[in-house]
């Protein structure tokens, strides 16, 4: 494999990272003004992301900064093109974030409301707008002879990039709902593994309908053969039955591991389907942005490798050391001051 190709894979693997773990919390977030009955149980829910969220959206800024030095081209055109959605997701982040912080100095039941509110659009508008774009790479979009984005913001929508926003949506609550299985206790983790099973079906069908279109897609729009991509896409829908399976039969921790390997593997599914281009014309095939037209030099990648090799363990490490230490249950009967 060379640097050009271990690189795509890695950008792939940092997206696929960011989605796992910011996956999760934005299912949190969508699930705050609906599941909680009381203000401790809310407490509780903004308790259970508060130490990671953060750390979470770290990855967003890496797989961006690596997309960015490995293959300056496709950043160009990707940031070009989807210019208004990444805005729209900017927005949506800002608001999360200071939704964290005001609702906690918030005294007036109604302002709590709003950030309660505003964390949930924020988290649900981030999702959507995601899985839209992601899905625009491998379905095309107008790019001309230079790598220049021709169209307008609404050229992104059609319906295989609306159902995966929407799958999107469905499996980040899903995941979300999962993780607070594994967070809470009392009555209110009944209600968190209750909506667990209510999730699980839409969001395993919506997810299996998209993972089969990006298939029926990469074969129709990006010169692909069935296979590879249909292998993750096979993985991926096995792991989404078998979470709804674990959140039926109460095994929380198992639920969680396979909505988590789900969101991977589609990621997984969808650069597959990619590969070896990164950026699909609709305007003509011959315009799309490949691997080797968008790479960067080879010393730059070289040097990248090197510092990826130094960093990752270390980052890792760091990361799984913070979830171990608030792996703790939190009750609603005592949340946090």
């Amino acid at each position: 494999m060379n640097l050009q190709n271990l690189w795509f894979v890695l950008v792939a693997a940092l997206w696929a990272g960011y989605f796992l773990l910011e996956g999760f919390d934005f299912g949190v977030g969508m699930l705050l003004p609906f599941l909680p009955r009381n203000e401790p149980e809310r407490d509780v829910m903004f308790e259970s992301i508060g130490p990671v969220w953060d750390g979470n959206e770290v990855w967003l800024i890496v797989a961006g900064g690596a997309t960015f030095a490995a293959f300056p081209a496709w950043y160009a055109t990707m940031f070009s093109a989807f210019y208004l959605a990444l805005l729209l997701v900017l927005v949506c982040l800002i608001v999360r974030v200071v939704s964290f912080e005001w609702r906690s100095k918030a005294t007036d039941p109604r302002w709590r409301s709003v950030w309660t509110w505003a964390n949930a659009i924020g988290s649900f508008g981030a999702s959507l707008v995601w899985g839209v774009g992601l899905a625009n790479l491998l379905y095309g979009v107008p790019i001309d002879a230079g790598g220049n984005y021709t169209g307008t913001f609404w050229d992104l929508f059609r319906p295989y990039t609306v159902v995966a926003g929407l799958a999107v949506v469905l499996l980040f609550a899903f995941h979300g709902a999962n993780y607070l299985t594994l967070k809470t206790t009392g009555d209110f983790l009944e209600r968190t593994r209750r909506a667990a099973r209510l999730l699980s079906i839409p969001a395993a069908l919506v997810g299996a309908a998209f993972l089969v279109w990006t298939v029926v897609v990469a074969v129709d729009r990006n010169h692909k053969s069935v296979f590879p991509p249909v292998l993750p896409a096979a993985l991926a829908i096995a792991a989404l039955l078998l979470a709804v399976l674990f959140a039926a039969r109460r095994r929380c921790g198992w639920a969680f591991a396979m909505t988590g390997a789900g969101t991977v593997l589609a990621v997984a599914t969808l650069f597959t389907s990619l590969y070896p281009r990164v950026m699909v014309s609709s305007t003509d095939f011959s315009y799309s942005l490949t691997i080797r037209g968008t790479a960067s030099a080879h010393y730059t990648l070289a040097v990248m490798s090197v510092v990826a090799l130094v960093c990752t363990p270390l980052v890792l490490l760091y990361q799984g050391w913070s979830y171990h230490v608030f792996r703790q249950r939190i009750s609603a009967d005592a949340p946090a001051a």
